[in-house]
């Protein structure tokens, strides 16, 4: 019940502040311009289009909202509140997924991209709380908008930088490990589709639990109690 309420919560703190706004009309954009383009590179652009936007502006919404909770002081009562750190971080996951996802599929499917669309959505799924929980845990140890945005440069570079590279031709089959190549093994329904799958859930299981990790001790730190 407790999580039902802090997903709700976040949901509706999304929708007030025009997270789904957004998301609309550049999922309205994005497809414009897909339509618009010729189909022989029409596939490629989509699936750059679907990676780096709705997947991976988890990444920054999510450092707004922890930094605005900072500000707010929302975090020093949710640390002495029987709220539990796997709880706050799981719907933070799932309000972000929920749009990110949507988001994707949109595009996905008014462009014609020969996907399938299953694996789609979880890949989506998991590459959303993949982001989102890098931005959980460079927004937790931020302290400015500034700092945080400069933190997320590594990240982008890291995460993107092989992904599209591997999008445009260059695929060792070693390049598989990491979870944005997977994203793309994926839409792009290659020989290793299963292994991308399992490998890209692996990365997202594993980043959860860093995520969990560092809100713990954040929220310890503010509340100064051992949860």
């Amino acid at each position: 019940m407790r999580m039902k309420g802090l997903l709700w919560g976040d949901i509706v703190f999304q929708y007030k502040y025009g997270f789904y706004f957004l998301y609309t009309i550049l999922t309205v954009f994005y497809i414009g311009v897909a339509i618009t383009l010729p189909q022989s590179w029409r596939e490629k652009i989509v699936i750059l289009m679907i990676f780096t936007d709705p997947a991976a502006m988890g990444l920054f919404f999510m450092g707004a909202i922890v930094l605005f909770e900072k500000s707010q002081k929302v975090l020093d009562s949710l640390a002495v509140s029987p709220v539990k750190p796997i709880e706050y971080v799981v719907s933070k996951l799932l309000s972000l997924a929920f749009i990110s996802t949507s988001a994707g599929l949109a595009i996905a499917m008014a462009s014609g991209l020969p996907v399938n669309l299953f694996t789609l959505t979880i890949s989506l799924f998991c590459s959303s709380c993949l982001f989102s929980s890098f931005g959980l845990i460079i927004a937790a140890k931020a302290t400015t908008l500034n700092r945080f945005i400069l933190a997320t440069i590594p990240i982008e570079i890291t995460v993107m930088f092989p992904a599209v590279g591997y999008l445009f031709g260059w695929r060792p089959i070693w390049g598989l490990v990491h979870p944005g190549v997977c994203m793309m093994e994926v839409c792009l329904q290659g020989s290793f589709v299963p292994v991308a799958f399992g490998i890209l859930f692996g990365w997202t299981v594993l980043f959860l639990f860093f995520a969990l990790a560092v809100i713990r001790a954040m929220l310890q730190s503010v509340g100064g109690v051992a949860l």
